[in-house]
């Protein structure tokens, strides 16, 4: 028994419990955040999981980051360094490809070498892209408003809300609500022609997520995944320095810098609640660890069904969580190499081989891959992303060695019989297999590789069935749906207890927004100054 009172505990150290648990101990609580693994991070993590080079596992790019969070919390002290990093190049069956340029003439240029009206059209669509963006950027660090509540606050919040679609004009938001209902293919086609290159775009609307590229809801996925910014670019993206987990490490750091505490190898086994409150967690060894303020990061099926008893929530809860829409659909598949792979497609020592690569090249394709997602079996013909961390970041691998991470979509939490490490090392085949026919030399380069499903990645990180999301991004799980009706404002069902993951607003994304608007309603219920950011958004 540790008799040790805290006055708040957070549970699980990913990035947003340790962004709650940082602006907990900035207000003056002596906060502990305990972890089940021995390391931190959750998805955010880097690992040397081969002799020489280090590993993004999970998430392995940034630009959710909030600003905002990244200069109140003094990240770049704690050593957070963002590179950004060169575009995306999608291959073709036929030899040829579509790439993306930071450049916007050379961005033109390619898009007309492939069809000369999509080139016209890159800039109309990307104006309305960034329209709806910047939107929603406006909400990212606020509380959703209860809707069915006449409390002045909720009642402010709408009436912000409503000012802010006002602002955009009677047009764009009839405009902005059809998009918000559209599939992502059907949005492109709306400007493009050419399938190459609407490929190429879509992509961003199926990472994460159980759905296919003509499912309707996934223009908003697209959405999600162009509201960052790297050094005030909205919509670019980077590379922490140091892989993932240094995104992890500089929150730590400013957690600790302001008296937090970690505590690894703590798996909590119950939330416990006394006469309708929180009075701390029960740890798996049996240990009993006491606060008056419990916040969990782990995601919303988690936390109702596993760690709070079903005494202590009301039934109709615990039914939204068990029906909480987290299907899982992604693999990783992380390569060492011994050399630079080589794409014949591409010219030598062009730099678009130091970027991410594609290889599918039409959303017909991706629509299939999501057909076999349905039918409870990885794709033989999967979307990858193949993201070349260590050329940007030498700190991953030694010269003239590289580290890449393969990001599938898509890849079933279960399938006929069970995962196996036999499927798995196929699923990882399959991989391999793909990305060798772009690459005819990438097979002989493999030093080492890690493959994980979705089995993998909820066993290790505790994501159930490896949403990377912690709960769809669709339209009834977003704002004041998220996680649930009623439970949208992080507080849970009992006094005391909070939500701070990537299952409540505003969802999914190496963010920190989740975590800090948990730690601000926390403050703000304990009556205690506030100390959390509540926009980052430039008027």
């Amino acid at each position: 028994m540790n008799n040790k009172q805290y006055d708040a505990i957070v549970i699980g150290a990913g990035h947003n419990g340790l962004t709650a648990g940082a602006y907990l101990a900035k207000s003056g609580l002596k906060t502990l955040v305990v972890e089940k693994n021995d390391y931190i991070g959750g998805a955010a993590v880097s690992r040397e999981l081969h002799e020489g080079w280090v590993y993004s596992n999970c998430s392995y790019v940034c630009s959710l980051l909030r600003q905002s969070i990244h200069r109140d919390l003094d990240l770049t002290k704690h050593g957070l360094m963002i590179v950004p990093y060169a575009g995306t190049t999608n291959f073709a069956r036929n030899g040829d490809y579509v790439a993306e340029y930071p450049d916007p003439y050379m961005q033109y240029r390619e898009y007309a070498r492939h069809s000369l009206r999509d080139a016209d059209a890159m800039h109309r669509y990307e104006a309305d892209l960034m329209r709806y963006a910047k939107l929603i950027r406006h909400f990212l660090l606020r509380t959703p408003a209860d809707p069915t509540s006449f409390k002045p606050r909720d009642i402010g919040e709408l009436i912000f809300m409503a000012k802010k679609f006002a602002d955009m004009g009677e047009e764009q938001v009839y405009e902005f609500i059809r998009f918000l209902t559209m599939s992502a293919g059907d949005f492109l086609d709306e400007y493009f022609e050419n399938n190459l290159i609407k490929t190429m775009l879509a992509t961003s609307s199926i990472i994460g997520t159980a759905l296919g590229v003509y499912s309707p809801g996934t223009a908003y996925v697209l959405l999600h995944h162009v509201m960052g910014d790297v050094d005030g670019a909205v919509g670019a993206w980077g590379l922490a320095r140091g892989g993932m987990g240094a995104i992890s490490n500089a929150i730590a750091g400013a957690l600790q810098e302001h008296g937090g505490e970690i505590r690894t190898e703590a798996p909590v086994e119950q939330i416990v609640v006394k006469n309708g409150k929180v009075v701390g967690v029960a740890l798996e060894s049996g240990e009993q660890i006491n606060a008056k303020i419990v916040v969990s990061n782990l995601d919303p099926k988690r936390t109702f069904t596993k760690i709070m008893d079903a005494g202590d929530i009301p039934a109709d809860l615990r039914k939204k969580a068990e029906n909480f829409k987290i299907r899982g659909s992604s693999g990783k598949v992380n390569i060492a190499l011994t050399g630079m792979p080589d794409f014949p497609s591409l010219p030598a020592g062009h730099q678009l081989r130091r970027g991410s690569f594609q290889f599918l090249d039409s959303l017909e394709r991706m629509e299939r891959a999501y057909d076999d997602w349905k039918h409870g079996r990885w794709s033989d013909d999967p979307f990858i992303e193949m993201t070349q961390s260590s050329v940007w970041d030498p700190t991953l691998a030694a010269p003239g060695h590289y580290f890449v991470s393969c990001f599938i979509q898509y890849c079933p939490a279960e399938v006929e019989g069970g995962w196996t490490p036999e499927k798995r090392d196929a699923f990882g085949e399959t991989v391999i297999d793909q990305i060798s026919q772009y690459s005819p030399n990438f097979r002989d380069l493999i030093a080492h590789m890690e493959v994980r499903t979705p089995f993998e990645i909820e066993n290790e990180v505790g994501l159930t069935e490896g949403n990377i999301f912690q709960g769809e991004l669709t339209i009834d799980q977003l704002m004041f749906n998220r996680p649930f009706p009623g439970y949208s404002q992080y507080r849970g069902p009992v006094s005391g207890m909070y939500m701070c993951g990537s299952g409540t607003h505003p969802g999914g994304g190496v963010s920190s927004a989740c975590g800090a608007n948990s730690a601000r309603e926390i403050l703000r219920d304990l009556k205690r100054p506030n100390v959390v950011p509540e926009d980052d958004v430039d008027e």
